[in-house]
């Protein structure tokens, strides 16, 4: 069997030496490369491919853009300790779409050091909340959920007078729920996807694509389907599902997971056909969301093996 297919089967899509260099960026500081583009217009341009689910392209820039954002941040400003922060927190969420959890951890690590010096409140927030869904997932979840809880209640001392502290308090209630729901706290899960919803009620429908927590209501129902489907509640999940359009998520990244937890819930009450619609949805705006998520692989795998004649099994093969 050839190497890509090796990989692929095991999950792991994104080359081994690309990984490597990914790894040895968090080893130790690399050197910026030489191009002639502005910190800021790089750390947008790289949340861009993690919006659009072009991970592999993301991780191919992120030692660069590491090794430019530390020499930035030499000034020791709140602004370049915030940014640092921001690419570690980036590289974090990249490592976490394909459960490279211990090189995560590292990452949110970095970021959660480089927030706290920037002082800044929302980016404390932001390299938290990645820190949480690392431990998570790493079998901590009552460590996870305290780190969560308290970053939610740094959030909410800061009054919520502004769009952007409401957007980030309540993206941590989601995170506290789905934390909650993946270690079987239903009556907690349940309460904080409810305050996460009151929290999002007047929030613009569309909030502006540089705000680090742009939380929306959708945004909210598509975690309340997340969280029921952790729970096991799958017709919950569906029923919450088939009231969001995807086109209320501004991001391929954000409808793909959408299109992917719908699958999971459709997987779950063990409807083959609706799983395979579900996931081939999500493979036409964010290919990458089906291709190099481990989880969602081993459905697709699942899916191949136990129902190979279902409507849409055999189209996943190419994706």
């Amino acid at each position: 069997m050839r190497r890509r297919s090796v990989l692929a089967a095991a999950g792991l899509v994104a080359p081994t030496q690309l990984l490597a260099l990914v790894d040895d960026a968090l080893a130790a500081v690399p050197a910026p490369t030489a191009e002639p583009i502005a910190l800021q217009s790089r750390v947008a341009g790289a949340r861009a491919l993690f919006d659009a689910g072009r991970y592999t392209s993301l991780l191919e820039g992120l030692p660069g853009l590491l090794g430019a954002a530390h020499q930035a941040a030499r000034t020791r400003s709140d602004l370049g300790y915030g940014r640092l922060s921001a690419c570690y927190g980036l590289t974090a969420q990249a490592l976490i779409k394909i459960e490279r959890y211990d090189s995560a951890r590292i990452a949110a690590d970095r970021a959660t050091v480089y927030a706290d010096l920037s002082g800044s409140a929302l980016a404390a927030a932001a390299a938290t909340r990645e820190m949480a869904i690392v431990l998570r997932h790493q079998g901590q979840p009552q460590a996870a959920q305290k780190l969560v809880t308290n970053a939610a209640l740094a959030v909410g001392a800061t009054g919520l007078t502004t769009d952007a502290q409401r957007s980030a308090y309540a993206q941590m209630l989601c995170t506290t729920a789905y934390t909650a729901a993946q270690s079987g706290d239903r009556a907690e899960a349940l309460t904080m996807i409810r305050e996460a919803a009151d929290a999002a009620r007047n929030l613009p429908d569309a909030a502006p694509r540089e705000r680090p927590f742009p939380v929306t209501s959708a945004a909210v129902d598509a975690y309340a389907v997340s969280v029921h489907w952790a729970l096991g509640d799958s017709g919950t999940a569906l029923d919450i599902g088939s009231r969001l359009l995807p086109q209320q998520f501004p991001t391929a990244e954000r409808r793909g997971r959408f299109h992917t937890d719908m699958a999971r819930a459709w997987w779950q009450w063990g409807r083959p056909e609706q799983t395979a619609a579900a996931l081939l949805a999500a493979a036409r705006v964010a290919p990458a969301e089906v291709r190099d998520r481990p989880a969602i692989r081993r459905i697709v795998t699942d899916l191949q093996e136990r129902h190979p004649l279902a409507p849409g099994v055999r189209a996943l093969a190419t994706v």
